[in-house]
């Protein structure tokens, strides 16, 4: 049976995929259809067709999954943020469970019935809900000519106008609303991504869930504000503010910060703890956006890790030496690598605040330790027995699999983002010789289809 662009199609969706959208099949030929469910019998429009699948729209539920529930914002449908909120959240664990074991299995090539049996259960959240601490909102000028300050909708820059936002702290979207205030009042000019005219980019907010300091930060095209004053005074009135700055970002690109930071309340930054380790953090760094879920997230990789106070430990990508300091604590030394500059100098600064002295930190590439660490004077680590490595979405550099696989610890303990790039990684492990001990996923972002994993390999 073949199918066209605009037809319409019933179809029953039996599978999610790994982006949370439905899958349903007519004839073996596959349909990915977004916020369809297991289960459910729809009336749909075919929107795009290639050889072996196609997308379709759903343009009518004829029969319901006993799994779908009312998204708590209106705006869920549309936003690109919340893709499984139609969708109860015990269902969404078993989900990204399932979706980690897949990987694994389809990608990997581990067995399935052996992931099965190493597979711990995921840890969930006890409120989905308003548990980010950063937040960063876009700005334009909507073709009405009024202000909108939102998020993007999925796969566009197209910006929806709500600051409303049911998984962002509530007080970050009180801060979007003081600056929406300040732009309507005294007729700031929003950036246009098309032209590259235009002066406020992004509101870039962090709320300290334990410390209860709160962040502010304008990004803007140029270092002159009007009126800039008035906005800080007003600010400066949410409770906890701790910290205004403006982040300068003038070129014609969709990265959102840019390189220079103009500091104009407080200390510059904010601080906040992950059990009893303080962190210091700026508008640049890199820290976890749920602070509930990062405890129980690194103190999994903690146990994983099995430290008994004599082991040398690698911590590959440590960022501001968030998992480096979780582990220093238990481990004999621990040697943080991060290729960010401004991050390393943070880690140092974490390690001091925190009175520990067992871990040092060096600025370079992953991949490239053993090179570091030959031209350093850092040559007491060069033979660790666990290596910890947290990449960013798209895995371990192969460079440095290799390099792990030359080093030999005992143990490797993975913290991924990415089930896909995870499994791949796995598989290139164990033709060095490593084997999967443990896996547990840790939904740090509830209602969407993201999932973390901790994976324990060892020898």
């Amino acid at each position: 049976m073949t199918f066209s662009k605009n037809q319409e199609i019933v179809l029953t969706i039996d599978d999610i995929g790994v982006d949370g959208e439905g899958i349903g099949h007519i004839d073996g030929y596959t349909f990915f259809v977004k916020e369809a469910l297991p289960g459910e019998t729809i009336r749909a429009l075919v929107l795009k067709v290639n050889k072996n699948y196609g997308f379709a729209k759903m343009l009518e539920l004829i029969e319901k999954s006993e799994d779908r529930v009312n998204p708590a914002c209106e705006y869920a449908s549309r936003c690109g943020g919340c893709t499984l909120m139609h969708l109860s959240y015990e269902k969404q664990l078993i989900y990204k469970e399932q979706k980690v074991k897949n990987c694994l299995v389809r990608i990997g090539g581990w067995d399935r019935d052996f992931i099965d049996s190493v597979t711990e259960p995921i840890i969930g959240m006890e409120d989905p809900y308003h548990y980010r601490n950063k937040a960063q909102f876009p700005v334009a000028m909507g073709r009405d000519g009024k202000v909108n300050i939102g998020f993007y909708a999925e796969r566009s820059h197209n910006i929806i106008d709500s600051t409303d936002c049911h998984i962002q702290d509530e007080i970050s979207c009180q801060i979007a609303g003081i600056v929406r205030e300040w732009i309507t009042k005294y007729r700031i000019r929003p950036y246009n991504e098309v032209d590259g005219n235009g002066l406020v980019r992004h509101i870039v907010t962090r709320v300290g869930y334990y410390s209860g300091h709160v962040m502010a930060c304008l990004v803007v095209t140029k270092e002159k504000v009007p009126h800039i004053d008035e906005l800080v005074e007003e600010l400066k009135k949410i409770s906890g503010m701790t910290c205004i700055s403006l982040n300068i970002n003038p070129k014609k690109t969709n990265k959102i910060l840019g390189d220079k930071l103009i500091n104009l309340y407080g200390a510059g930054y904010i601080e906040d703890s992950i059990k009893d380790i303080r962190f210091r953090i700026s508008p640049l760094s890199f820290y976890q956006v749920n602070p509930v879920q990062t405890q129980k997230l690194y103190s999994t990789a903690l146990s994983f890790a099995g430290l008994t106070g004599e082991e040398t430990v690698w911590d590959m990508y440590c960022g501001i030496g968030t998992i480096s300091l979780f582990l220093a604590q238990k481990a004999g030394k621990v040697l943080g690598i991060e290729i960010v500059p401004e991050a390393i100098e943070d880690a140092k600064v974490n390690a001091q605040i925190n009175n520990i002295d067992n871990a040092q930190f060096i600025c370079g590439a992953s991949e490239d330790i053993n090179e570091i660490l030959a031209d350093s004077a850092a040559e007491e680590f060069l033979n660790p027995d666990v290596i910890v490595v947290d990449p960013p979405r798209k895995g371990c550099d192969k460079k440095l699999i290799d390099t792990i696989i030359r080093t030999n610890p005992e143990k490797v303990v993975y913290v991924s983002c990415d089930p896909a790039t995870l499994a791949r990684d796995t598989a290139l492990l164990r033709e060095g010789g490593y084997k999967i001990e443990k896996v547990k996923a840790c939904d740090m972002f509830g209602m969407s289809g993201h999932v973390e994993t901790v994976c324990l390999l060892s020898r």
